[in-house]
């Protein structure tokens, strides 16, 4: 394609179209710049009176083109695209529809005026890249909208609807009907009027007089949550420059930010990320044409915790489900759960009222489980018992229409075992949500030994319609996520026996970029549970066994690793110290003192370690399944890149040499270097140099 082709010039009189034809998402690649840079040119040669941006297919324009990133740019910049519009004698409206994003919303931003469509999305979200807006967003912004507000929207990073963007006054109207012709329409009629535009960077109305003390304060508290992220960092202090420089100083300072930004180690972290979350969706042994069965509906079978979450995300999203429960009471509570979920987030300003009634209106209840026969596709979301469910999916069999997919929640439990109670093998599927369902974007999609392509398009097209991040994994003892933190979980009790404090390890994880240590997070899921899986596999971890026959099972006894005050505050108990000075005293064991270092890479290689297995096994089918896993399900900071980014950027040679190290330490025979890892360590290659593995 020439550049032409990447944007298409039209006219309607004395009104020029520029159209940015570049699917899927019209990305601001060189040839796209060079087309629109082309464009304004030609227009204005041939007299048009007002021009007109708008995007071809699906969306105006997703930004910059990530992939360029890191390169030798190619003119024209898109500083000098920007020039050129703000340049024109004519009006340039954006005209917006499906997504303005990042540069895309830059873009638009620089021209003289913006109309969307009803319910576009636009937005900045550079933040959550690793870097900021770099093409003038964080000066522009701020001038339309007000410093604070830009701040909000920059750091944050989440995109508004065009309604929105019209009352905080960065959009000019919502235009209904076809937008094209709409936009060439307002256009025509605003260049008629002799209406007068002030270019964002000629706006000084809404940051003067900006009280720089209360916009420091919003600045940090919004930093807090950040927890060691760099970009937000660099977006509050673009943003402040567009108050304290002008407007030129100000993209100087922007700039600076995002080549700093760009070049480091998260922004390369969080494009590995977000790229490999693109690219689990791609299933590489699906045959081409595998359509997913239609779900017009479906049925929960459990209304706990889990199961309610899970029926949440259904009615959520406009699909009516069935939570079934076995007493009128249990089913109550599950209900009545979901509603004081939907009722906080009405409170909260974040759902109205309207739509709280709409998803309420998709959820019903039985405790009849011959609903399932009306059911488009089941998911079993009770307690982890294979005997339990496998009664349930015999029941569920005998019930359900021919044809429809039966789904379990299981997140450790053979999918092979469940399916054998059942005469339709080929369309049981695990489809592992995690806590809290309604909330958590993960959505293990476990295919069994017979699982069939339709049953595996059906599970990855239903968790993409209810808003879920769908990856395909294969059936082993706890799939991906499971299987390798129960790795570490020796580790743990290894270094509270050598000398480390439950507060030692969190506070390591905790800086390391988690919301939660393992300690903390095992206070809040409930020890007593642990202790339980131990039992039934036979295994023992002295310290944590002694802790839980203390009684300590977490925040919900308000004692656990940890004491908890009626605010759950988590507070060092010394008790816990006293028990495993105990513990370790009869074991004989000679406590030390353990630097961070050895901390971090005592918890983080076993579970390297086993993802190095699990892709030898092809259980997960790239290393970036398992590090989209994490970032998604597990807590992993984005801006980490998952375990087997990490462990790439370790190099393999150093992870093969410390696991060995650690393995004869500590005699934990799990630490042993992984085949895989041997043999890349040995050819110098990397996990995200494998490529695709053959599935299990």
């Amino acid at each position: 394609m020439d550049d032409a082709q990447y944007v298409e010039h039209a006219f309607d009189g004395d009104v020029h179209v520029l159209r940015i034809a570049n699917p899927p998402v019209n990305t601001l690649r060189t040839a796209v710049r060079q087309g629109l840079l082309d464009g304004i040119k030609r227009s204005l040669k041939e007299g048009a009176r007002a021009i007109v941006i708008i995007g071809k297919g699906r969306m105006y324009s997703a930004g910059a083109e990530m992939t360029e990133f890191n390169k030798p740019r190619q003119p024209p910049s898109l500083p000098e695209v920007f020039d050129a519009i703000e340049n024109s004698p004519v009006p340039v409206v954006a005209a917006i529809h499906g997504s303005a994003l990042g540069g895309g919303l830059e873009l638009a931003l620089v021209c003289h005026a913006r109309v969307a469509s009803p319910g576009a999305q636009v937005g900045l979200p550079e933040v959550k890249r690793g870097f900021v807006p770099g093409a003038g967003g964080t000066q522009r912004l701020p001038r339309l909208i007000g410093a604070e507000a830009a701040l909000k929207l920059i750091v944050g990073g989440d995109p508004v609807k065009a309604e929105e963007a019209v009352k905080l006054g960065f959009v000019d109207a919502v235009l209904e009907g076809d937008l094209e012709k709409a936009a060439i329409v307002w256009a025509r009629d605003a260049a008629k009027s002799g209406r007068k535009f002030t270019l964002a960077r000629n706006r000084k109305d809404k940051i003067e007089g900006t009280d720089l003390a209360a916009f420091d304060a919003a600045a940090a508290a919004l930093l807090k949550r950040s927890r060691g992220q760099e970009s937000p960092k660099g977006c509050a202090a673009a943003v402040r420059a567009a108050v304290t420089e002008s407007f030129d100083d100000g993209l100087v300072v922007e700039r600076q930010q995002f080549q700093r930004l760009v070049e480091g180690e998260q922004s390369f972290a969080l494009r590995h990320v977000f790229f490999g979350e693109r690219e689990a969706q791609r299933i590489p042994d699906l045959p081409e044409g595998t359509q997913p069965l239609p779900v017009k509906n479906a049925v929960v079978i459990g209304g706990g915790t889990m199961g309610g979450g899970i029926a949440m995300n259904f009615a959520n999203n406009g699909i009516p489900v069935t939570i079934v429960e076995t007493t009128q009471e249990a089913l109550d509570k599950g209900l009545a759960r979901c509603e004081a979920n939907w009722e906080r987030t009405v409170k909260s300003g974040r759902l109205s009222q309207a739509e709280y009634e709409k998803r309420r209106a998709c959820l019903k209840g039985s405790i009849d489980l011959n609903v399932v026969k009306d059911a488009d596709l089941v998911i079993e979301a009770v307690f982890e018992n294979m005997d339990v469910k496998k009664e349930i999916f015999a029941k569920l069999d005998k019930i359900a229409r021919p044809g429809v997919v039966l789904a379990t929640n299981t997140s450790t439990l053979d999918i092979d075992q469940i399916a054998s109670a059942t005469s339709r093998p080929e369309l049981v599927i695990g489809m592992h949500f995690f806590s809290p369902a309604n909330v958590m974007r993960l959505l293990e999609n476990v295919r069994g030994a017979k699982t069939n392509a339709a049953a595996i398009a059906t599970a990855t097209d239903v968790g993409k319609r209810i808003g879920k991040l769908p990856v395909l994994v294969g059936n082993c003892d706890g799939f991906v996520g499971n299987r390798m933190t129960g790795k570490r979980t020796p580790q743990v009790e290894k270094l509270l026996l050598e000398g480390c404090l439950p507060q030692d390890i969190d506070r390591v994880m905790e800086t390391y970029g988690m919301a939660m240590g393992p300690l903390a997070t095992g206070d809040l899921a409930g020890l007593d549970i642990g202790a339980a899986v131990r039992k039934a596999r036979g295994t023992v971890a002295p310290i944590a066994d002694a802790v839980v026959a203390r009684g300590r099972f977490g925040q919900k006894t308000g004692k656990g690793w940890y004491m908890y005050d009626e605010k759950r505050t988590r507070l060092v108990d010394p008790e816990v110290e006293a028990i495993i000075l105990d513990v370790a005293e009869k074991m004989q064991v000679r406590r030390r003192k353990i630097e961070d270092q050895e901390i971090l890479e005592r918890l983080l290689l076993p579970m390297v370690n086993e993802g190095a297995r699990i892709l030898e096994e092809g259980v997960a089918y790239r290393a970036v399944d398992i590090d989209v896993v994490f970032c998604n399900g597990f807590g992993w900071p984005a801006w980490r890149g998952g375990p087997m980014f990490w462990a790439d950027r370790m190099g393999l040679k150093a992870v093969r040499d410390k696991l060995a190290l650690y393995a004869e330490q500590t005699g934990d025979a799990n630490l042993k270097p992984a085949a895989l890892i041997e043999q890349l360590a040995a050819e110098g290659g990397t996990f995200a140099g494998l490529g695709v593995r053959k599935a299990a």
